[in-house]
């Protein structure tokens, strides 16, 4: 599920991102940022928190995402992945990512995701 849904974003298929998350999902994202904090449901997560991201990019640039390692072990997933773009300044955007998921009845119920904030503050949000 987690790699199905990491393909979704690398390839932008808004359906099956949107049908990856069970309907009451939460994602933790870390750091002070205006996107930090915890996004609770499926509509907030797709539509704002990840919606919102992909504001701060360029328009029409493609963000091209790798998914670097993945390990399981029950309904915890560990993934690793980087995030390259361009930012609607025209910065690069170049970051890793980490993202503890659980998984239950074949839908994401919780991502505690960990990043370099410092780089989106600088670069996303400047």
């Amino acid at each position: 599920m987690v790699v199905r849904y990491v393909e979704a974003v690398r390839d932008g298929d808004a359906a099956v991102i949107r049908d990856s998350f069970a309907a009451d999902a939460v994602w933790h994202y870390p750091g002070s940022l205006p996107i930090s904090g915890e996004w609770r449901g499926r509509a907030r997560i797709v539509d704002d928190f990840l919606g919102g991201m992909g504001r701060r990019l360029q328009s029409g640039a493609p963000l091209l995402v790798e998914l670097t390692g993945i390990l399981a072990e029950g309904p915890r997933v560990v993934a690793t992945w980087t995030s390259r773009g361009t930012a609607a300044s025209g910065a690069p955007y170049d970051n890793q990512c980490l993202g503890i998921f659980e998984v239950r009845d074949g839908r994401i119920v919780s991502v505690r995701e960990y990043t370099d904030t410092d780089h989106v503050a600088r670069v996303l949000f400047a």
